[in-house]
């Protein structure tokens, strides 16, 4: 039998091994321990962090992502990103806001982030920045999906944080499938989205 830390994460996760060569056994005293390393897949602590850490996407990049499936962890950060006023980038504040967007009929980019997760703030400058140079283009847009957890695993790719979206002027949702996040990487991944529209 495979088990996995997370049932919500199981397709990125590792499964336990079969072998023999971790085990949670008990000794003569009757108290139990771990025999073998078992950081690979039972690593709890580092959910927060960012636990696909290691783990590999289709491009070949390291998963850096904070699991959805963290609870309480909406409650452990100190302040948003991407604050209204303050940024290029524009907030949606509710779903009816993001699901406008999807149902505009213009391309837009939407980041599904959450502002505990380090991950999303060590994007927050580069996104910013892609914003100020590519705004004037194509609406791009932030939203706070940790608190929508239902709604952006249905309506926007998302199963960790922080997740990128091109939306298409259809309201699809194009998945930015890489950990490379920077201007030039969203710029490239917005074109090629795009260009397939139109083409």
């Amino acid at each position: 039998a495979k088990g996995y830390p997370s049932i919500g994460d199981a397709k990125d996760t590792i499964p336990i091994p079969e072998d023999g060569s971790t085990r949670f056994v008990r000794s003569a005293d009757g108290k139990f321990s771990w025999e073998g390393d078992k950081t690979a897949w039972l690593d709890y602590a580092s959910e927060r962090k960012g636990r696909f850490v290691g783990l590999a996407n289709a491009d070949g990049s390291t998963k850096t992502e904070c699991g959805i499936h963290v609870s309480g962890a909406e409650k452990t950060w100190d302040r948003d990103l991407w604050v209204e006023g303050d940024s290029k980038v524009k907030k949606l504040s509710s779903t009816d806001d993001a699901l406008k967007v999807k149902g505009s009929g213009k391309p837009s980019v939407m980041v599904v982030y959450a502002p505990w997760c380090q991950f999303s703030q060590k994007m927050e400058d580069e996104y910013e920045k892609f914003a100020a140079e590519y705004g004037g283009d194509v609406d791009i847009y932030s939203f706070r999906g940790d608190e929508e957890r239902e709604f952006v695993q249905a309506n926007l790719n998302t199963k960790s944080f922080p997740t990128v979206n091109v939306i298409k002027p259809d309201g699809t949702a194009v998945k930015y499938e890489s950990e490379v996040r920077t201007v030039d990487a969203f710029k490239k991944f917005m074109d090629e989205t795009l260009e397939k529209e139109t083409a």
